[in-house]
């Protein structure tokens, strides 16, 4: 295989698969990348950890073939070329895998492996085609997955749940102590279909997916992305979905509008004089403001703050974690939040003041007991 490329063009294509190489394996050849000939003028590169495959293909000036599929170490070709300006490369490498890469000023060698050793990744024989943009999919997985869980007891909430039929699309996620759920009028397709995308494949979708047409394919036991030059695929989490609906309350009659960043500026720097094992704060709720408090015993430290606020019912002390409010807060949009309860024990429901047209966006968040 002899080919010449732009080494931004080919770093960028290599950062973009690289994404999907594990930084250890016990089977060593998956810390290469996959090179393969698409044509004359596109490389494909491959990698996976056997969990998520990326495929990038790239445009190169291809002046001979004798190898087709190569294995490269990944990151040592990943280092040299951040290493290097913008310039034109040639990358050769000859029957017994080795490799040597070519600039005007350098030459660098290092050993490959067989192309035929490498794991044959998957093939889709989809039975769902849904198609949305990255954009799309980027702004569900940004809203969703700090919620995901990472208790390896609950293998189903390790992910983002996605609904998908001819009624509007849904991106759910939950650890049992936050819960998130977009609504995008514009996701549908013919059929019902629902999957949960593991956490690690929505983080590197979320770096790769952009504003160009994109199709999710979903096929038993896998779902692929499919945008212009790159496909991610990914092996889905084979359990059942809790019943989400059933946590979200329905009788909040108690309302609070206040000023997102205001209240997120003063649970920040309250939620530093609580306590480090349990970052507790709370909510003193009055008709026009909210007063909020955090204590630590052990150090004889407190601090309060007062927040403007529009408040509908009587005065309400209400305790959270810091640590989760302050997520659900920074991951809402518009410049005011609702906030519905109905009493201390029980869950609050945040929303935007203004939603995006086309979509609805809603955040649930479990209180703690207040210490007295």
């Amino acid at each position: 295989m002899k080919f010449t490329a732009s080494s931004a063009d080919l770093l960028k294509a290599l950062t973009t698969a690289g994404g999907a190489v594990p930084t250890k394996s016990t089977l060593p050849i998956l810390e290469c990348i996959l090179f393969e000939q698409v044509d004359e003028t596109r490389l494909s590169l491959s990698a996976t950890d056997l969990e998520v495959t990326i495929v990038q293909q790239v445009d190169v000036q291809f002046e001979e073939n004798h190898t087709r599929r190569i294995a490269v170490p990944a990151r040592r070709l990943l280092d040299t070329l951040r290493a290097l300006p913008e310039v034109p490369i040639s990358f050769q490498a000859d029957d017994e895998f080795r490799i040597v890469l070519k600039t005007d000023t350098g030459e660098y060698k290092m050993s490959g492996h067989d192309g035929s050793d490498y794991p044959s990744l998957p093939e889709l024989d989809p039975e769902h085609s849904i198609e949305t943009t990255g954009d799309l999919i980027r702004r569900a997985i940004d809203k969703t997955s700090f919620a995901v869980s990472r208790d390896a007891l609950r293998p189903a909430m390790m992910g983002v749940y996605f609904q998908i039929g001819p009624d509007p699309g849904r991106a759910v996620a939950t650890d049992g102590h936050r819960l998130v759920r977009m609504q995008i009028d514009s996701m549908t397709a013919q059929e019902e279909v629902n999957f949960i995308i593991p956490e690690k494949a929505i983080s590197l979708a979320s770096k790769v997916l952009s504003g160009e047409t994109c199709t999710i394919l979903v096929d038993a036991g896998y779902a692929g992305f499919v945008a212009d030059n790159t496909r991610i695929l990914v092996r889905l989490i084979a359990e059942a979905y809790p019943n989400y609906e059933a946590v979200i309350p329905k009788d909040n009659d108690k309302r609070i509008v206040v000023e997102r960043n205001a209240l997120l500026a003063a649970v920040k720097r309250v939620s530093l004089y609580s306590s480090s094992l349990t970052p507790q704060i709370r909510l003193n709720l009055n008709v026009d403001h909210i007063e909020v408090h955090a204590q630590d015993i052990e150090r004889a430290s407190e601090a309060h703050e007062t927040v403007p606020c529009e408040y509908n019912s009587e005065p309400m002390a209400i305790g959270f974690n810091a640590t989760y409010l302050n997520e659900v807060l920074g991951h809402i949009d518009d410049d005011e939040v609702v906030i519905e309860f109905s009493s201390p024990n029980r869950a609050g429901v945040v929303t935007p003041q203004t939603q995006r047209d086309g979509e609805h966006v809603l955040m649930l968040i479990m209180p703690v007991m207040l210490n007295n």
